[in-house]
Order: structure tokens, then C-alpha cells, then sequence
């Protein structure tokens, strides 16, 4: 067995003990007398050779045979260090290391190898950051004994694990960062309305595609289950053209992002110049990578970065953003589940509120019949009677108005009975959309009171015909109401049509519960919208911001 090890010599300076060196590396090597040095030559070429006793480090030649080869082979330091911290073997790596860092792996080696005296030897794993000029290396040491004898020295096995460390790291940080996005803290709804969460949300996604993920652009599109476009709900430094093509998850002839959309598959685009799938007009962008969004398995959208550096993004690159898209994919259905809970619930607590007090209002109506004979002829006391029987009919009709809140709004009875003459609204031209009829009858009917001319349309079509024929040299308006959710349009294409139409107008969104199936809130906030009015809203504050709107502008 002897004669398959590779042969070992040993040299040593006088007085020098190679004894338990011997013996430690008599597994590996067939170990060689030990002789005086120096010695001129070589042992031969088929021989290493281990100074032993110099100030310097101690340096071995690659033995020839397949454990010499392997050591050197491996393209890590690997040392062999005795209790006294001699270095009795390294491979030529561990000599490339800076004289701080050998420093550093020796005194780890001193101390595991202590640890092992005192317990049952195992391997011990170290990290050594900061060193190389900021790298992070990790020190593997075991036990160089064989068994049953005492350990009197280890080896040491040392990479480079900077990367892997600030992947790890980078993982982590995305980890949080979409945990971020999905934490919806009970102080924080209570305190927000959607339209802020959602601004919310979108700040938090920009702030990692910059710091985190380090991309120059970012957009989000969504599928529309209605007319099955992927729309845009969230970008960040493209350019409008982009912003206003039409996408549809397919696989030809929609970019990127509707192969993405329609394959469920990421993608990465190391040049747009070359790339056939690249969609033009996508200013600066000269790389990009998209991923789908997905809930249960179904891609409901895709998240998509680019660069202006041709290849830019990476495997890696490809990882985080899949995983930072199910957080951005989870938050943007819990903004949607906690619209529509809020709806439910407040349905549920305006019937329960209703049955409650039910009774007690049949019992006053009761008491008033009774006493309706008793003031038949005291005009005075009729007169107090009847306005009891409306105050219980009032009562009934709120409860359901915060119930239903989509239906109707608040206030309805002073401010229709009110028709002053408002002098900031006098002669202004309104435009209303909404397809339910009794909200549409009533901001025309307010607003008319107060001396606005109102056009009202019960379909985002009508409305955006006549904004066009008001571009085309129609008479023009001063501001624009449009429900979120209507069965032909919803309300950002009312927005975007009023916003081509007729530049700077005013346009005001409204939407029940804060209910925006088409994300028309985020879209429309990033371009100008005026304001957003969650249903059932008090017409005062419809009042107030029509008055905002159509009003003199400070400055």
C-alpha cells in the first residue's frame, strides 16, 4: 500500500521535532527520514519536499501523485496547522493570501484545534469577513488524527464565499423588503384610504427596484378580465408611448410582456436591439427582464425591469424578481380583498344596525298614531307629529344609504334642498359619468342647484364621445366626474380620454368602498387626477372638490 502514496521528505533545522508532523501526514504521504538542512537539491521528481523551521511559511511543492494534484487542483487554500500554529502544509493558494489574512486562518485553526481536545472532534466552520480587500472567506477545519490518537493538529480548507454571502444577503434584504408589502398593519388601514395604500405600495416597490434590485425602469401590468388586456397599473421612468400600448397576454406580436403573460415564463432580454419580441418606443431601455404575477397558480399580470445597460441582468437577477413578483402579485390581491371585506362588512353591519333599531321605531311611529287624534285639531301639535314620522323615515333611509354606500351618497336631503346660487361653480360645465342612475341624478341635481351646466351619461362611451366632439370644437369643460367601475369603460379610460381631449382639465374619480378592479386610481394618480371620492361620500366633499377643481388655482 505503500508504494501508491506519494513520497514525503522532510527537511528540519536542528533541534527542530518532525515526529508528530510525521506521523500526522503519514495517512497522505509515505513519510521520509528526516535529514539537516539545507539541503541543495531536491528529493527527485517523484518526492515533495516541507521545509520545516523557517520564519517564513512553509511551503510544499505539489506532490505528483492524485492527492497532491487534487490539493492543488482545488482552487481553495488548504493548510495543515499543528498546536503550535505551524503551518507543517499548505497548498500554493494558501500562500497567495495576504500575510493578515494566513494570520487570521492560523489563530482559527489554534482554536478549533483546542475545542477538539476538550470534546468530541467534529468539523468547525468559520467566517473571516473583511478580508482581501473586503472579501468574506470561509474556513472549514477537522481533525488531522487518526483514529483513537490525540488530535495534534488540523486541516484547514479555505474558499471565497463573497458572492455567495451577498446573495444570501441580497436574498434576505428582497425577503423583508416584500414582506414590506404585504403587511397590513390594522393602525395603518384605519389611517389610509386605498387610494393612499396603494401610493403606499407603489413607493415601497420603486424604492427596491432601486435599491435592491438596481434597475433603471420598472412597470406592472395586470390582466383585465374584461377586455383581457394587460393593463398598466404601476411604472416607473417610461416614457408615455409605453405606457399607452395596448397589450394582450399572447405569445406573438405583444412583446415581452404578453409572451411572459401567456407562457408563464420569465424572460430576460440581454439586447432590445436584437431582441425580436422587444416592443419599440421604449426609450433608453437596452435590456430588460419580465416575470409573470401569479395568485393560485393562474398569471394574473407580469412585472417587468429594464436597464439601460445591454445585458444587465443575470440569473440571479432573474431569481430575485420572481420572488419580489409573488410578494408585488399577494399585496395587490389583499388591497383587492380588503375593498371588498370592506364593502361586506359594512353591508352586514348597516342590516344589522337596521334590524336593531327597527322596533324602537315602529314604537314611535305607534305612540305618534295614537296621538294623531289628540292633536287633530292643534295644527301646531300635527305639525310636530308629522316631522317625527319623517325624522323615523330619515333614520331608516341613512342606515341603508351607509349600508349600500355604492348606491348613494350622504347628505342627500339639505344639500338638494339648498339652491344657492355657488359663485365659483356659477356657469362651469361639469361632465358626468356613472351608470347608476340615482348617484347620476344626484350630482347633476346638486350641482345644477348651485349653477353648474351639467351633462351626465350613464356609460363611460357617451362620456367620452363628448369629450372628443369637445377637442373636435365642441364646447369645452371645466371638470370631469367619472365612476371607476362601469360595464363599457372604466374610469382611467374616461381619465386618459379627457386627459387627450382636453389637456389640464380637472378630472375627478369616484368609486364605492374604494373598489378599483382596473387599478384606474394608481394609473390615473401618476398622470394628474385631481381627486378620488370614495362612495358613500358626503356631497359636501363633492361640493368641495368640484370647487378645488373648477375653482382659481394658487399662484
Amino acid at each position: 500500500m505503500g508504494q501508491d502514496r506519494p513520497k514525503l521528505w522532510i527537511f528540519a533545522v536542528p533541534g527542530e521535532p518532525t515526529e508528530r508532523l510525521a506521523r500526522a501526514l503519514s495517512g497522505a504521504f509515505e513519510v521520509g527520514s528526516s535529514l539537516p538542512a539545507p539541503v541543495a537539491d531536491t528529493p527527485g521528481r517523484d518526492a515533495a519536499w516541507l521545509v520545516v523551521g523557517s520564519a517564513d511559511l512553509r511551503r510544499l511543492t505539489a506532490p505528483p501523485g492524485a492527492a497532491g494534484a487534487l490539493l492543488e487542483s482545488l482552487g481553495q487554500g488548504a493548510c495543515l496547522v499543528t498546536s503550535g500554529g505551524l503551518v507543517a502544509w499548505a497548498n500554493t493558494k494558501f500562500s497567495t493570501y495576504e500575510p493578515t489574512t494566513r494570520t487570521r486562518i492560523i489563530e482559527a485553526c489554534k482554536a478549533a484545534l483546542a475545542t477538539f481536545r476538550g470534546a468530541p472532534p467534529s468539523v468547525r466552520r468559520v467566517d473571516l469577513d473583511g478580508v482581501e480587500g473586503g472579501k468574506c472567506l470561509e474556513l472549514v477545519v477537522a481533525p488531522a488524527n487518526r483514529p483513537g490518537e490525540p488530535v495534534e493538529s488540523v486541516a484547514g480548507l479555505i474558499r471565497d464565499v463573497t458572492v455567495e454571502r451577498g446573495l444570501r444577503r441580497k436574498m434576505d434584504a428582497i425577503d423583508e423588503a416584500g414582506s414590506q408589502l404585504v403587511r397590513f398593519e390594522a393602525d395603518l388601514v384605519r389611517k389610509m384610504n386605498v387610494f393612499e395604500r396603494l401610493r403606499l405600495l407603489e413607493t415601497r416597490i420603486v424604492q427596491v427596484c432601486r435599491d435592491l434590485l438596481r434597475f433603471d425602469h420598472f412597470n406592472i401590468r395586470l390582466i383585465d378580465e374584461r377586455t383581457g388586456r394587460l393593463e398598466m397599473v404601476m411604472h416607473s421612468g417610461l416614457p408615455q408611448e409605453a405606457v399607452e400600448l395596448e397589450i394582450y397576454p399572447r405569445a406573438e406580436g405583444n412583446g415581452i410582456s404578453g409572451l411572459v403573460a401567456a407562457t408563464g415564463r420569465s424572460y430576460i432580454c440581454p439586447d432590445t436591439a436584437t431582441d425580436s419580441h422587444f416592443l419599440p418606443g421604449f426609450t433608453g431601455a437596452r435590456s430588460s427582464l419580465t416575470v409573470p404575477l401569479r395568485m393560485h397558480d393562474k398569471v394574473v399580470g407580469i412585472f417587468n425591469v429594464e436597464s439601460e445597460t445591454p445585458g444587465a441582468f443575470s440569473e440571479d437577477d432573474r431569481q430575485f424578481s420572481e420572488i419580489f413578483g409573488r410578494y408585488v402579485a399577494i399585496s395587490l390581491h389583499m388591497l383587492n380583498l380588503l375593498v371588498v371585506e370592506r364593502s361586506a362588512v359594512n353591508t352586514a353591519v348597516g342590516d344589522r344596525m337596521e334590524g336593531e333599531i327597527n322596533e324602537p321605531l315602529k314604537d314611535i311611529l305607534a305612540e305618534a298614531e295614537w296621538l294623531k287624534d289628540l292633536a287633530s285639531r292643534d295644527p301646531q301639535a300635527r305639525a310636530h307629529l308629522e316631522r317625527i314620522r319623517a325624522d323615523v323615515e330619515s333614520i331608516r333611509s341613512r342606515v341603508r344609504n351607509v349600508a349600500t354606500g355604492a348606491q348613494t351618497l350622504l347628505g342627500i336631503e339639505g344639500a338638494l334642498a339648498d339652491r344657492r346660487i355657488d359663485p365659483v361653480l356659477r356657469g362651469k360645465r361639469v361632465l358626468i359619468a356613472d351608470d347608476d342612475a340615482n348617484i347620476r341624478r344626484i350630482i347633476h341635481d346638486v350641482l345644477h342647484n348651485r349653477g353648474c351646466e351639467v351633462l351626465a351619461f350613464e356609460s363611460g362611451v357617451g362620456a367620452i364621445a363628448a369629450l372628443e366632439s369637445a377637442r373636435d370644437g365642441g364646447a369645452r369643460f371645466d371638470a370631469i366626474l367619472s365612476d371607476i367601475r362601469m360595464p363599457d369603460r372604466n374610469g382611467y379610460e374616461v381619465f386618459a380620454a379627457a386627459r387627450k381631449a382636453l389637456p389640464g382639465v380637472p378630472v375627478i374619480l369616484m368609486t364605492g368602498f374604494g373598489y378599483d378592479p382596473h387599478h384606474s386610481i394608481v394609473r390615473a394618480s401618476q398622470e394628474g387626477l385631481q381627486a378620488v371620492l370614495f362612495k358613500p361620500f358626503p356631497v359636501d366633499r363633492l361640493l368641495d372638490e368640484v370647487r378645488k377643481a373648477v375653482g382659481p388655482k394658487a399662484g
